[in-house]
């Protein structure tokens, strides 16, 4: 008598699930790199031990030849406090500073006080250290 099982188990191995988690870690990296954006003007940033992620809402540059930028458009130093003026109006949010590391000081300050009077975020963008 030649007794067999009906349920045979099957060797082989399915990438289907495998596939489907790289999938997933893909799109994961994509929409998550997206979230830093850099900003329009070629800047040196300064470093620090601590480097945290904020979502730009607003970004204000400057290079080390004092060119000025709000959100990727070049503006004149003078303009800069009615372009923050336009764009908070509307919400009150995060204002990320680009400064290049050879910029003074004073420069930093400014923008940042015009930014603080309008009652929004100022934040300092670094790189992490090396």
């Amino acid at each position: 008598m030649a007794l067999q099982s009906k349920n045979k188990i099957e060797a082989a191995f399915s990438m289907s699930s495998m596939t489907d988690i790289i999938f997933l870690l893909l799109i994961f990296f994509m929409l998550t790199s997206s979230f830093i954006t850099p900003s329009g003007l070629p800047v040196n940033l300064p470093s620090s031990e601590s480097s945290d992620i904020v979502m730009q809402e607003i970004t204000v540059s400057i290079t080390k030849d004092l060119r000025y930028a709000v959100n990727d458009r070049q503006v004149n130093r003078n303009e800069i406090k009615n372009e923050l003026t336009a764009l908070l109006s509307e919400k009150k949010g995060y204002v990320v500073l680009h400064i290049d590391k050879e910029v003074p000081v004073e420069y930093l300050v400014e923008i940042g006080g015009i930014a603080a009077a309008l009652e929004a975020n100022v934040t300092i963008a670094t790189q992490p250290f090396k």
